[in-house]
């Protein structure tokens, strides 16, 4: 069953490849996360998050002072609300949470370090409507994943208050590409190869020092970062970025989970309506959210 299932959705990704044209790209995306019909319970209401565009959705068992900050991938080129809208409405339903995703400013048009200021805006945005940090998981898929990262490192360096949890969903945390995956797993994976990432690199960095720790915190000072979640498919060339991020967040005396799920192709969650490792993971992901927020709830 679960291998028939992820069969469909590689025939899925193979049937319409990425496009070279950053536009259709960007249609791509969105056209992937409108295969997932919305639940009828979820409120789904626009905002503005410190100026950055935003979008915040709900159920009925939510808790309105708990909130899940989402940041979406797409290699900091594409991405949008409307790609990971309904998975990110799931995931705030298996946490029992509002959940506000965030329409940061995208590369090429707006390279490093515009996405880290539009995370950090809305990250103060929260704080200052009245939601405790402590009642905050800021999560993050892909690209999203190193970004939330790195809002933690500003965070903690301008000394402001740091979210409940951490969630990396497959994160894109080196920019180098040096992991070995990137060749062992290349076969494999359906959707990131390293022509593909360098391309994205370049126009996020736009010169910028790929070692830098704020756009790859694989090489950042990891210390006194909130608990963290990394989940990663087994067959995703970004393997090696989860698997070293869990290290080093380890050796700094952080408290993380590496989650690691067979036969899984980088951003399984959006497939979750398609896939049971999708909605396994979405509910893991609540888990440890209400286990890290629950002291106030």
């Amino acid at each position: 069953m679960a291998s028939s299932e992820i069969d469909r959705v590689r025939a899925l990704l193979v049937s319409r490849p990425r496009p070279s044209d950053l536009a259709e790209r960007r249609e791509r995306l969105d056209w992937l996360g409108s295969l997932s019909t919305m639940p009828g319970d979820v409120r789904v209401e626009p905002a503005e998050a410190g100026g950055v565009p935003a979008e915040w959705t709900s159920t009925p068992g939510a808790d309105p002072a708990r909130v899940l900050l989402f940041l979406h991938g797409g290699g900091y080129v594409s991405g949008s609300l409307a790609s990971h809208r309904v998975m990110v409405a799931e995931a705030g339903r298996e946490a029992r949470a509002r959940t506000l995703a965030l329409a940061y400013r995208l590369a090429p048009e707006h390279p490093f370090p515009a996405a880290l200021e539009d995370a950090l805006a809305a990250y103060r945005f929260l704080l200052g409507s009245g939601i405790a940090a402590e009642r905050i998981c800021l999560g993050g898929e892909s690209a999203g994943g190193g970004l939330a990262l790195a809002t933690l490192i500003r965070l903690r360096e301008a000394g402001e208050p740091m979210p409940g949890c951490l969630w990396c969903a497959s994160p894109w945390v080196d920019l180098e590409m040096s992991g070995a995956s990137i060749e062992t797993k290349d076969a494999v994976d359906p959707i990131i190869h390293r022509p593909y990432l360098a391309e994205l690199a370049t126009a996020y960095l736009n010169g910028a020092d790929p070692r830098g720790p704020l756009v790859s915190p694989l090489h950042a000072d990891l210390a006194r970062l909130p608990p963290t979640l990394i989940q990663v498919g087994s067959a995703e060339t970004l393997l090696d970025d989860s698997v070293r991020l869990a290290g080093a967040l380890a050796a700094a005396d952080v408290a993380v989970t590496l989650s690691v799920w067979p036969q899984m192709i980088h951003a399984w969650h959006l497939f979750h309506q398609q896939l049971a490792q999708g909605r396994a993971s979405l509910a893991q992901l609540g888990r440890f959210v209400r286990s890290h927020l629950a002291e106030q709830a």
